[in-house]
């Protein structure tokens, strides 16, 4: 069995209702096990240039990974070290195209990556866009925000139902791009049959609070596609001030390493 037979995806981006272009950023293969979601900052389009590159330099590199790694061992041994060198080769690159060309000057992303393995999704992030996981009627976040809103509420200087109404809802404190090195949160969590992911841009999260997300997905879940482009038009209903993007991935069967799996995806991929 392939992961691409136990991985349900559905990928939906749009502008927004107050933006006139959209910024954000979405990958997902269902074969690589991979989902990738970049919220790109800058003027003169160079933010949507920043997440292009985030989504397009991930993708491409656990590609080359999966086809050049020896067997499934190898990347069973340090897969959270694959991701973060990945991820910090990638803000190299940007950072290095912010320095290097003007118009880029200042680009930044943000990102949230995950990766299934072996009955595991390794997630990554860096900044505010965040991870969700839907299991047994229950919406929990599984990413906690680099932004400055953020350290305010665990300073304690402002409460979470103050917190909606901030005025420092998008000022984030890590970001792909900014500088030439760059700090990456990974987490690791346990993958069961029938758990919904969500990746999400704050365009989703800023207009729609966990509960109202949670009913989405409670009613639309078992269609994804319906689920992803609800979720989008409720964020619009509610303002839509933002890009908003997201990608769901419901999990169908066992995601264990079986046997003939590295065979099959290695076929797919030459």
């Amino acid at each position: 069995m392939s992961l691409h037979e136990v991985l349900d995806i559905a990928l939906c981006s749009d502008p927004g209702v107050v933006r006139s272009h959209n910024e954000d950023a979405v990958f997902a293969d269902a074969d690589l096990g991979i989902a990738i979601l970049a919220d790109g900052m800058g003027g003169y389009n160079a933010g949507e240039v920043a997440s292009g590159m985030a989504t397009s330099l991930l993708s491409t590199a656990f590609s080359r990974l999966l086809r050049d790694a020896r067997n499934e061992t190898e990347l069973l041994s340090y897969p959270e070290q694959l991701v973060n060198d990945e991820i910090c080769g990638t803000n190299a690159a940007i950072f290095h195209a912010s320095q290097t060309q003007e118009k880029y000057a200042g680009m930044g992303t943000t990102l949230v990556f995950a990766w299934f393995l072996d009955n595991r999704v390794y997630i990554a992030h860096v900044g505010d866009s965040r991870a969700y996981r839907w299991r047994d009627d229950n919406l929990s976040c599984l990413t906690r925000d680099h932004s400055l809103l953020q350290e305010q509420i665990d300073s304690g200087m402002i409460s979470l139902d103050e917190a909606r109404f901030s005025h420092n809802r998008n000022l984030v404190t890590r970001a792909l791009g900014i500088e030439s090195e760059v700090e990456v949160d990974i987490g690791v969590h346990d993958v069961r049959e029938g758990d919904i992911l969500l990746l999400c841009s704050d365009g989703l999260n800023d207009m729609l609070d966990d509960e109202q997300i949670a009913e989405v997905i409670a009613v639309h879940g078992e269609n994804l596609a319906q689920a992803a482009e609800q979720l989008v038009e409720r964020a619009n209903d509610h303002g839509g001030r933002d890009n908003v993007s997201v990608i769901l991935v419901r999990v169908t069967g066992d995601c264990a390493v079986h046997c003939g799996w590295w065979h099959k995806l290695l076929a797919k991929l030459k």
